[in-house]
């Protein structure tokens, strides 16, 4: 894949910036948009300049807001101009005038989506006696990491290279002149988009759909990705489309990127959960019946509400065999920005759920979680799929893992020894030494997306063995670091030995590979390829070259949990990604000084199942950032919308976790009979959050719910059981 630029190294000649101006209202209507008079070579563009279809696709999302207003930060207008610091004062002249409305920051009805799962009878379970445990898990909001801010750069190229250099020879030798340059028509020009997109088919769709024009005439050429954690999917085609609106109005070439203030404001960010669960437990410890109550804010719009919302419920659903189920979930819209997908794709809000509530049982009970958890998981059957647990990792070994590895046992003893001394002296009972505390997750992630928009999820990868020799990858992948065409050589080698140096991967204008997204590159595309190469071994001899060969993926649409997660309302459900999914057990060891109250890492260990790995330095690369990030969401980044949007302070204070920040971190791959890979770089997003806040709760003997935790939060805590151990030492 080379290493494509980043959007900043992009200066066409000609070129325009362009600026958003967005709403600074919650919700209202657009009653009109006041602007200076503007320079030569300068231009507003709004709604009313869209050619086509005001709509990102796949969603309800408008390119420009026309008239209905639904959060602060929507784009209104894109102004255009030669001087970025010139466009920066006429935007300050600008002034929307709205007929404002009230807002709503949590809930406007209907909701986006909403799902019923009832297992069982639990309703009569609850009415007979037993002992009730009862939670409320929380999770915020998290921000993506980016190596740049969202943006794209668009401009028009002749189709026919000759005929583009002659038009570029001819606009240097007429500088000035631009004006009188006969335009060629639209058609016969391509528009190219460059853009850091983890889906540019996405980007193309939505490109040609709001221009009026044919797919084909729309090239997306993708930069460096870099970290993204799923921020650049939609989003990143949204912005797309402003920059190529500018271009189709003004004829030029756009530069249109946010400055890190206005991404990190207005992007889509980790949705918040509230999720309720009440179990009944009887007398050895075992659940017999639970109800659970999700809600999510999915923010304007509900974008991807089906998918986060059946996510979600696969994580609080989980590992365990709970016969008497009941589970309420709804996916609210509201007025805040839209939220949108994020590694884990709800999957990780519903784990912590349900991991918290596991820990916060075996607490209840008296039992050590992590024995708890071996001894209901029926190693026989394995997660949503149902099926046989062949060629899969049991739970019971990957907690075995984990458990050696970090000496989980004998530290899990020894602390809960000194968290009953300090229930009868006070937290400062050890002086000079910190609280420490242990805890152990479980979770899984599939290898895909359950729902589909208007590409109906077919994905293809096609393979050309040259005339010379050479073999040719074309797919339209992205990647934040490049491997891909380094593993796929490897793979062309196993198949077809043909030397790295002779393979060429192809990403533009390359059949449609689908959203670089949960694994799917190294899990669907990979198995492509292969199947790509076994076809080109058995005709290479018998066939005059070029080979050419193209391998598709569709479907495979179905339900879960043997037929008690069904797709709702009619649609479709793929359920291939949760067939063989990766699978993960978590440790993580905190130790805390009461004087600063902040957590800090002392290890985490992580066993994994993730089928055949087939570059491990990358796989591990990957979970290390994953478990930073996980990290990261759980105590560090410290933010939450307020009335509509995020206080301006919060963007100097939020704090990004580091590698630096876990001094200790243990993978074990598990090896099994799979020639498969499975996906395995969200699985840190599943497991780790709950298995830190279980330490941070042994550590301070108290059961904590809610993520980010916050210094307050365990200040409060320790103020208020050093004040009861001296009332109590009184008496």
């Amino acid at each position: 894949m080379g290493n494509p630029a980043f959007l900043e190294d992009i200066y066409p000649t000609h070129l325009l910036y362009g600026i958003t101006i967005r709403s600074t209202i919650a919700k209202g209507h657009v009653k009109m948009v006041q602007y200076p008079k503007l320079p030569d070579n300068y231009t507003i563009v709004t709604a009313r300049n869209i050619p086509g279809e005001n709509r990102l696709e796949d969603t309800s999302i408008p390119i420009l807001a026309e008239s209905e207003l639904s959060y602060i930060g929507e784009p209104i207008a894109i102004l255009l101009g030669q001087d970025k610091t010139k466009l920066e004062e006429l935007v300050k002249q600008c002034k929307i005038i709205y007929d404002e409305e009230t807002p709503e920051f949590n809930a406007i009805e209907p909701p986006a989506a909403v799902r019923e799962i009832q297992i069982g009878d639990p309703s009569s379970v609850f009415d007979k006696p037993g002992k009730i445990i009862a939670g409320t898990y929380v999770t915020g909001i998290q921000d993506h990491w980016y190596a740049e801010p969202a943006g794209a750069v668009t401009y028009y190229k002749n189709r026919h290279e000759e005929k583009d250099e002659k038009a570029r020879q001819n606009a240097a030798n007429n500088a000035g002149e631009e004006k009188k340059e006969t335009k060629l028509k639209k058609a016969e020009k391509m528009l190219i988009v460059k853009t850091a997109t983890q889906w540019p088919y996405h980007v193309k769709r939505s490109v040609a759909r709001a221009l009026g024009i044919d797919q084909s005439e729309v090239t997306v050429e993708t930069t460096s990705l870099s970290l993204h954690m799923d921020g650049k999917l939609m989003f990143t085609s949204l912005v797309a489309c402003h920059s190529a609106l500018g271009t189709y109005v003004t004829n030029k070439p756009v530069r249109l990127i946010l400055n890190r203030e206005e991404d990190f404001f207005y992007s889509p960010k980790r949705c918040k959960s509230n999720i309720d669960i009440v179990s009944v437990i009887d007398d050895k410890g075992n659940i017999t019946a639970t109800e659970a109550d999700i809600v999510v804010n999915l923010g304007s719009y509900g974008v991807n509400s089906e998918e986060i919302l059946d996510q979600v419920c696969l994580g609080v659903i989980g590992y365990y065999n709970i016969e008497n189920l009941k589970i309420s979930a709804k996916a609210n819209i509201s007025n805040i920005p839209p939220q949108g997908p994020f590694s884990g794709f709800g999957l990780a809000q519903g784990f912590f759920a349900m991991e918290r509530h596991i820990s916060q049982v075996a607490d209840t009970v008296k039992t050590d979680p992590a024995q708890w958890r071996k001894s209901r998981i029926n190693p026989f059957t394995i997660l949503p799929s149902g099926v046989s647990a062949k060629n899969q990792i049991s739970v019971d070994k990957l907690i075995s893992s984990v458990t050696v590895m970090s000496d989980y046992y004998r530290k899990w003893a020894s602390y809960e020894l000194l968290r009953q001394t300090r229930r009868e002296k006070s937290l400062m009972y050890e002086k000079g030494e910190n609280l420490r505390g242990i805890g152990i997750a479980l979770g899984f992630q599939g290898n895909g997306l359950l729902y589909h928009g208007q590409d109906n999820g077919i994905y293809s990868v096609e393979v050309t063995l040259t005339k010379d020799s050479f073999i040719e990858i074309k797919t339209s992948i992205t990647s934040s670091d490049g491997d891909y065409a380094r593993i796929w050589a490897k793979v062309v080698m196993d198949f077809l030995s043909i030397e790295e140096e002779k393979v060429r991967l192809i990403t533009e204008n390359a059949p449609d590979g689908g959203p670089s997204c949960a694994s799917r590159n190294i899990t669907v595309l990979t198995r492509l390829v292969e199947k790509c190469c076994q076809a080109i071994r058995k005709q290479r001899f018998h066939d005059p070259l070029p080979i050419t060969v193209r391998r598709s993926v569709k479907p495979q649409y179905g339900s879960l949990w043997k037929d008690r997660f069904m797709p709702r309302g009619g649609n479709n459900m793929d359920i291939s990604g949760f067939l063989k999914p990766g699978m993960a057990a978590c440790v993580v060891e905190v130790s805390i000084d009461l004087v600063e109250c902040i957590p800090r890492i002392r290890g985490v260990w992580l066993g994994i199942d993730g089928g055949k790995i087939i570059s491990e330095n990358r796989a591990r690369r990957n979970i290390t950032r994953g478990a930073t990030q996980a990290l990261g969401w759980a105590f560090a980044e410290n933010i939450e919308y307020s009335e509509g949007a995020l206080p301006k302070n919060k963007y100097d204070k939020n704090v990004i976790s580091s590698y630096l920040d876990i001094p200790v971190l243990s993978i074990d791959f598990l090896s099994t009979d799979s020639h498969e890979s499975k996906g395995i770089g969200e699985l840190p997003f599943t497991c780790i959050p709950s298995a830190f806040l279980q330490a941070v709760s042994q550590a301070m003997d108290h059961f904590y719910k809610t993520i980010p935790i916050r210094r307050k939060e365990i200040w409060d805590i320790a103020r208020l059981k050093n004040s009861g151990a001296r009332l109590q030492g009184q008496k």
